[in-house]
Parts: C-alpha cells; structure tokens; sequence
C-alpha cells in the first residue's frame, strides 16, 4: 500500500450540555454537568482520506498541544501509527510530566490514525485490532436514586453506578433494596473532597453486605500507599485510574494488586493504542477494565466500543444514558444501547464523524468547575481538597 501522507491537522472545540443527572444526583453535583467540553481533530491526507478523532483531558490545553504536534506529523504517513505515537511522546519529554493534557492530544490523533488506516482498507477499526470477540460491549448507566435504576434495568442495563460522598452509601443500599439482587451496583466515592482513609474503610465495610460490583476512588487517586492499607481492609472491590494520562502511570498499581478494576479513558490515555496498551498489561495482573466515561464525547465512545470489541478482560464501559440531547446531533452516528449494550459498527473506520457544522455553532465558553454537594456543611466555600466525614454514624453506620 502506498503510504497516506498527513497534509493537514485541525481541531474543533464545543461546548457540550451536561447530562439530566450523574451517579451523584440530578441538576449534576459534578462538574461535568456544568462545564464540559469535546475536543474533535480531523487529520487530512494527500489520497482524501480523513480520519476522527477526540481528546479530553482538559480540552482547551489539548487543543493547545495538538497545535504544536500538528507541525510534527504533517508529511508522516499516517498508517505508521507506532511510529508517530512514538515520535509525538519524544517531543513532549521537554515539558516534563504534561499528564492528561498530553495523552488527550496522543489520544486524539491514535484515534483519527486508526480511523484513516481502516478506511484505506475499506474495513472497521476492530478488524485491524485482531478481531472482535464480541458482537456488542455491555455498559452502565449512572442511577442517583431507585426510580433511574429500575428505568435503566428496564432499557436492559445489567449493572448501574450511584455515587456521592454525603448519601453514596445510603443510595445504594436503597437501590439495592428497591432491585434485589438482579442487577449490579457500583458506587462512586470519589472527590473533591476526598475521604479519609478510616472514611473509606468505613464505607467500604459498609457496602460489603450488598455486594457492590466495586467501589470507585474511596481515596485519591495518588495515594499507593492509602490503597495498600484500603485493599488490606476490606474484600469489596475497589475502582479507580480514570485521572491517568499514559499506561505506564499505572505500573505501580497493577504491581501492587490494590484495584480489581482500572477505568481508563480512552480520551486522554492514548486513544485505542494506549487502552489496549493497558489492557493487556491489566490482564496480565488479574484486572479487569471498565472505560470511563463522564466527560467523554460521542467520537471517543465508539472508538471506545472498538479497542472494547476485542479486549479479553473488559468489565463493562461507563455510558451516560440518558445524556445531553445534543450528543447525537454532535455525532450523526453516534452510538445507540440496545439491550444494554451498545453494538460494534461494521462501517470503515471508526464508522462515524462528527457534524462540522453543529460543532461550530456550540463554542466553548467554560472548561473548568467546581464539584458541589460533597463538602461537609459549612464548608463547601473553603474548597477541602481532603475532608475526614462528620456525621459519621449517618454516613456509615446500620442507618445508612
């Protein structure tokens, strides 16, 4: 095959609408319901073949990024993907440890290369990652309360996540009293502010009776040694890695046993490449893999569903459903559940592409928020970045 020189590399930034309501609540105690953004970059080449993709991470500093990369890779030709991953990493190495900023813009571009080289060949991505082993990737929905969890059971979702670090342990015990056994629950813990690790602990020994299908960021992300002492504390399983930019800022993790389940997102940890990068070496160490979503936009989601296809040891994929109105309008093909699952495209490449125009008239205004509702009282206008949990018994305790 001839090679498929890059000729030019552009971005597009949106404002996206943020979902009717998160694990934590409706009206969105998260940010994410306040301040997202979608970052798309669409890499064109000298045989006319254009390929998609997206990068989270902060997106207006991977827009950033990928403005200085974008002078690199003109002329390389965009089927040596290894090759131009590889020199995208070396450049960067001057501005130190860039975090997830620098594995959206990596991620962002492995994902359009991957599209490009799969429509050369006139097939979907999955195809050129080996194989699929399954025809759709089972997801979960986030559920604040009961009533989402049984409408999302009802759409075919086996499993669901509730969260919040004020009622996350007594919402899940009402969802699991409402449900029964007959659907899997994960509970999302994570900050800011971040419990104590006797707080996580106390949670986790909490939630156990119920049979939680893990229990996500109890602690920060950063604390190896906290999550040692958490994993020795307590047999529910324990979550996180959705803040990583790179595979390799999870060694240390996989070598040490304390998550059961890595959530990586596949919009600002490497694309495609850095997932299945990663999965691999979590197979290798027992560990399963579930996607993150939360931010993440509708390109990243089916490229998503494709490293997803033909990974061994895939949990499930974080979905947002229901999400903003606008996400299919963004993504003409965007992905739809059936069944709880969302099926794996059989179009060349990646099989979808965002709408220029749509994208154009939603402009970034914001970037940036700040959580709400996981303060304790009082305290919410001090932003606690860590905050050890008053009312302990009503969080923890046989009441929760």
């Amino acid at each position: 095959m001839q090679p498929i020189r890059i000729t030019k590399v552009s971005t597009l930034l949106m404002q996206a609408g943020g979902p009717p309501y998160t694990s934590w609540g409706g009206g969105g105690s998260s940010h994410t319901s306040r301040s997202r953004n979608w970052l798309f970059v669409k890499v064109e080449t000298d045989q006319g073949i254009t390929g998609w993709g997206e990068g989270s991470g902060w997106p207006k500093l991977v827009q950033a990024a990928l403005s200085d990369l974008a002078q690199l890779i003109v002329g390389e030709d965009a089927t040596r993907i290894p090759r131009i991953l590889s020199k995208m990493a070396a450049s960067m190495q001057g501005h130190g440890d860039s975090g997830t900023p620098a594995g959206g813009a990596m991620a962002a571009i492995d994902t359009a290369l991957w599209d490009i080289s799969a429509k050369a060949l006139g097939v979907p991505v999955w195809r050129l990652l080996g194989g699929k082993l399954r025809d759709a990737v089972p997801v979960y929905t986030h559920a604040p309360t009961a009533a989402e969890a049984e409408a999302a059971a009802k759409r075919g979702v086996r499993a669901v996540k509730t969260g919040g670090l004020i009622q996350g342990v007594p919402r899940a015990h009402e969802i699991r009293r409402a449900l029964g056994p007959s659907i899997d629950i994960a509970i999302d813990l994570h900050g800011p502010p971040w419990l104590s690790l006797a707080d996580a602990r106390a949670a986790c020994d909490r939630l156990a009776p119920m049979h939680p299908l893990f229990v996500e960021e109890p602690i920060a992300e950063h604390d190896l040694d906290g999550y040692r002492s958490l994993r020795a504390a307590t047999n529910v399983p324990l979550a996180g890695g959705e803040r990583f930019g790179q595979p390799s800022a999870y060694g240390p993790w996989l070598a040490a046993r304390v998550w059961d389940v890595v959530q990586p997102d596949t919009g600002r940890m490497g694309g495609i490449s850095g997932l299945l990068k990663l999965a691999a070496a979590a197979d290798v160490h027992g560990t399963a893999i579930a996607p993150h979503s939360g931010s993440l936009g509708p390109l990243a989601e089916v490229a998503a569903v494709h490293a997803c296809a033909v990974i061994p040891n895939l949990l499930l994929l974080e979905r947002m459903d229901p999400d903003w109105e606008g996400r299919t309008a963004a993504l003409p093909g965007a992905l739809r559940m059936v069944d709880g699952a969302l099926p794996v495209p059989d179009a060349p490449g990646l099989g979808a592409e965002p709408d220029e125009d749509f994208v154009r008239r939603n402009p970034s205004s914001i970037n940036l928020g700040l959580p709400k509702g996981g303060a304790e009282q009082g305290t919410e206008t001090e932003y606690p970045v860590r905050q050890m949990r008053l009312s302990r018994a009503e969080k923890f305790g046989e009441t929760a």
